[in-house]
């Protein structure tokens, strides 16, 4: 019996991590993580398991991230029981990002109960329960790094610092084959960019059978910088949002992010670069992460201000109770508010943007990755106009971007990381990233020399039989959970921005061209099969109202 490897999420997409391991004494996971971006992609979350979780021995997990750990407490709800290997600060961050992750999948099952209600329909179930992420907090098995340990039969692994976040590692895993050799693989996880403030640059050994490298910035570089370069930049936006004299916005990350942010911007007060009336982290899940951070103070790495001197400063507030939350809506201007979800898709975040892009003088800045079909991404894109709560609101404020932190490594630093592992006497995996991306990627490493069919990029569900020699055979699913042509943008995107640019153009137009642009629309619709409209047919349709439905 071979070594097989089966590709359940993060192939195609930068979501969804999980990877399977068959081999002659059992099958493991290595992550397995929640779905985000446009709702076909979301929809997977909601499918069945493609694999029974009753027969995994145990799982790998490289770090917190909800992308990576997010569907673990599923697993328990659908009866397993098997153990999860992570370090320390990574179960750490579990103990509040699981129990977060439940609460929302209740109150979104809850919000969807009330809106079947009204239709007669069956309730809905939330994805996972509390309790279930309390079974699942239950079976965490701890490991430091570089230290080999034997999580079952046939298996040995060995966790790698990569720089991500606190706590995250590559994995690197041996597993024997049928003919008694050992196969090498290497799990990059989501590898940190070179500079971060907390942490030393992303390590691991050199020589594997296959390399699993995430892709997420392939083909894009960020410009070179240092930390006090990155602070300098963050001073800049900082100064022209409040100069503004509005608040900026800032969907951030609870793990990371939020506290690099804090930190920078703690220095920058403390300097006197910059006069915020005001510093808020709304967020209870980052107010609990940030105590995590405090306890492993002695792992992070040019740190310039500690927690408590950050913390005495009297405008820097931690939100936690939804009514302080509230209060927020009425401050108009100088204050910086930072909430999660760093893809503003959940949370208190939806809130914030609500009640700011209104505002033509408020900011929102973005920095970090805005996947497909997230309200985050639909921002940054440009729109006008974009539904919140089921409200249409009109794009007022500033929208800026910053990519310097970014926790994912850009091309050049995966390119290094690559390098640095090689050789690859099977194959090398891209997966992580979405297939623009990873075809960047592939291209630059096939420029150094590597062969074409050295260079894979698995879709979704895909598995491979792995040989210590090499690829023994590739093959796809009998059917696939997703058309693949949904992954980068779904018909749910393309129909929400239809009907907002229908809206904003009817707004425009007098009142006799929208009756007729209604019928043009209503007869197009009747063509396509749909029910034909009670309203009565006006007369004929002009070319400059073609011309409006058809833009």
């Amino acid at each position: 019996m071979t070594v097989t490897l089966h590709f359940h999420g993060a192939a195609g997409t930068v979501t969804g991590s999980c990877y399977r391991v068959v081999h002659p004494q059992g099958q493991f996971l290595v992550d397995c993580g929640l779905f985000q971006g446009n709702k076909s992609v979301r929809d997977l979350n909601l499918k069945p398991t493609p694999f029974n979780p009753k027969e995994i021995d145990f799982l790998l997990l490289t770090h917190a991230h909800i992308d990576h750990a997010g569907l673990l407490p599923k697993l328990y709800a659908e009866g397993w029981r098997g153990p999860m290997w992570m370090t320390e600060p990574t179960a750490g961050l579990l103990e509040y990002l699981l129990p977060d992750s439940a609460g929302i999948q209740e109150s979104e099952a809850e919000r969807e109960t009330k809106k079947r209600g009204r239709r007669g329909d069956e309730p809905a179930k939330p994805l996972y329960t509390m309790e279930d992420a309390t079974e699942a907090l239950l079976h965490r098995q701890t490991c430091n790094y570089g230290e080999w340990i034997n999580p079952g039969p046939g298996v040995r692994a060995r966790y790698w610092n990569a720089g991500h976040i606190i706590g995250s590692a590559s994995i690197e895993v041996e597993v024997i084959n049928g003919d008694g050799k050992p196969v090498r693989l290497m799990f990059s996880g989501d590898i940190g960019p070179d500079e971060k403030v907390f942490y030393n640059e992303p390590e691991g050994p050199a020589g594997f059978d296959y390399i699993l490298s995430e892709s997420t910035y392939g083909g894009r570089e960020r410009e070179d910088y240092t930390l006090a370069q990155r602070r300098e930049a963050l001073k800049t936006e900082i100064n022209l949002a409040l100069g503004k004299g509005g608040n900026l916005v800032i969907p951030a990350f609870a793990v990371e992010r939020s506290q690099e942010l804090l930190h920078d911007i703690g220095v920058l007060i403390r300097d006197g670069e910059i006069n915020p009336r005001l510093v808020v982290l709304d967020s209870p899940l980052a107010s609990k992460v940030t105590g995590v951070y405090r306890k492993y103070a002695k792992m992070f790495e040019d740190t310039e201000l500690a927690a408590d001197e950050l913390f005495n400063d009297s405008r820097f507030r931690i939100i936690e109770a939804v009514e302080d939350s509230k209060a927020l809506n009425a401050i108009k201007g100088g204050a910086i508010i930072m909430s999660a979800s760093g893809m503003a898709d959940a949370g208190r975040i939806k809130h914030h943007l609500r009640n700011n892009l209104i505002r033509a003088n408020a900011t929102v800045l973005f920095v970090g990755y805005q996947a497909p079909g997230t309200l985050g991404q639909i921002i940054l894109s440009g729109a006008k106009e974009v539904r919140i709560h089921g409200t249409l609101v009109p794009v007022r404020a500033t929208v800026r971007s910053m990519g310097n932190y970014s926790a994912h490594a850009d091309h050049s630093e995966l390119m290094e990381w690559i390098k640095e592992r090689l050789p690859a006497h099977g194959a090398i995996f891209l997966t992580h990233g979405e297939d623009e991306e990873r075809t960047a990627l592939r291209a630059a490493l096939m420029a150094t020399g590597l062969g074409g069919d050295q260079i894979v990029l698995p879709q979704l569900d895909d598995y491979f039989e792995l040989t210590a020699a090499g690829i023994a055979a590739a093959k796809a699913p009998a059917a696939r959970r997703v058309d693949l042509r949904q992954l980068p943008a779904d018909w749910h995107n393309a129909f929400s921005d239809f009907t907002i640019r229908l809206s904003q153009r009817l707004h425009d137009l007098p009142d006799s061209e929208k009756l007729a642009l209604m019928t043009s629309l209503q007869r197009k619709l009747s063509e396509l099969g749909a029910a034909p409209s009670p309203m009565p047919v006006p007369t004929p349709v002009t070319p400059v109202e073609t011309q409006a439905f058809d833009e």
